[in-house]
């Protein structure tokens, strides 16, 4: 199970490296495009620039007179103005009538374009000289922020698909435990029922044995187990309220099958705790964390289970002085198939949290751990808004 969930996650990780190595392909690729467009515009303008220079030579062969018009003329989303060296407009390509109209917008428009490339020089007889300045075409433009958009939608439909693909994994990891519980109460059904009726046989012998008793115990906390495993995969019916019954309960039960070097103390408040809940359920988590505990401490040391509200809430804190978490192992206490021991099946706290989370709407974490000294488990779960009793 251990080299799954590893296995599992070394798998995620390639997925991930992999997805993020073709989107930064992807922008790296949109990059060297726009630059390559870029450079072929600049090249345009150059061959404007030289087109204009021959049709202002006195020199020029008037036959080829039409070859630089409609060199020029091709132009048909590249912006240019042409100016002498005063800076007066002699001709413009693709600027808004009311730029060429407004002197002071020309000027702006002239620095903007300086700004961005280095006006093209046309050297003249005379010291005539003219320049052109030009920018980036709509389309170019446009482009810049294709990478950056692009990104954005990678990014986007990889967040999508990892929220996918890990509701699809939860969802067949419910139908996992779900079939698992079931086919665990089923097992359990047929010998239980034997056992049943062996108890019955025993009690006509001799009702007061203390050996009956305790088997009568056992085989009801069978009972209980299987109907606990019966209820996983669906929905529980709420309707036990005490909370503080249903830990008493748990803890009158625990204290005698845990070892007697555990000192097992239960501190509660002395007024009802009314949380709507399932008892079989809670009790089950109570028993995971207890038997944890027990396990971290090795069989001896000090365990203590706290109940008590604060505010709108009921916290119910099982703490142990064990051998503690380290900040990494308490991040994945809970998935599916971890355990910190050697032959732990990993499924004992992720039910838990399941039941805690998904049946009761509360929340269960580990509030505090450290290697050496302990840990602190906690349970909070919502009192109810009409509940004024529980609220006062």
């Amino acid at each position: 199970m251990k080299r799954l969930y590893l296995f599992s996650k070394i798998n995620k990780w390639i997925i991930y490296t992999m997805l993020t190595a073709v989107v930064i392909g992807i922008v790296l690729a949109s990059s060297v495009m726009i630059n390559y467009l870029r450079e072929k515009e600049t090249g345009r303008i150059q061959s404007i620039a030289t087109a204009m220079k021959y049709m202002q030579d006195v020199n020029f062969d008037y036959r080829l007179n039409e070859l630089s018009l409609n060199v020029i003329n091709e132009n048909e989303d590249i912006p240019f103005i042409l100016t002498d060296k005063k800076g007066n407009l002699i001709e413009s390509r693709n600027i808004p009538k009311e730029v060429l109209e407004d002197p002071e917008k020309l000027k702006t428009i002239m620095r903007q374009m300086e700004s961005r490339y280095p006006p093209f020089e046309i050297q003249l007889p005379e010291y005539n000289n003219q320049f052109i300045y030009y920018d980036n075409s709509k389309l170019l433009n446009n482009l810049r922020f294709y990478p950056f958009i692009l990104a954005l939608f990678i990014g986007g439909y990889i967040a999508f698909s990892f929220w996918f693909l890990r509701t699809l994994k939860k969802t067949d990891e419910g139908f996992l435990w779900a079939g698992l519980a079931k086919e665990t109460a089923h097992q359990i059904g047929t010998p239980l029922s034997s056992m049943i009726g062996w108890v019955e046989i025993m009690k006509l012998e001799d009702e007061n044995s203390l050996g009956v008793k305790e088997l009568e115990q056992d085989v009801e906390r069978l009972k209980t187990i299987s109907e606990r495993f019966s209820k996983i995969g669906s929905i529980p019916t709420l309707n036990d309220r005490d909370l503080t019954q249903t830990l008493q309960q748990n803890y009158d039960y625990l204290k005698t099958r845990i070892s007697t070097k555990v000192d097992f103390t239960f501190q509660k408040t002395y007024e009802d705790v009314m949380v709507p809940h399932s008892q079989i359920l809670m009790s089950w988590v109570i028993e995971n964390l207890v038997k944890n505990a027990v396990d971290a401490m090795k069989g001896e040391g000090k365990l203590e289970i706290q109940l008590y509200k604060k505010g709108k809430n009921v916290f119910v804190d099982v703490k142990d002085n064990g051998s503690g978490m380290s900040k990494s192992q308490t991040r994945k206490v809970f998935k599916p198939g971890y355990s910190t021991k050697k032959r732990g099946w990993g499924l004992g706290l992720s039910l838990s949290h399941r039941v805690v989370h998904e049946y009761h709407n509360g929340e269960i974490k580990v509030s505090h751990s450290e290697i050496g000294k302990g840990t602190t488990f906690r349970i909070i779960l919502k009192i109810p808004k009409d509940d004024k009793k529980a609220q006062s």
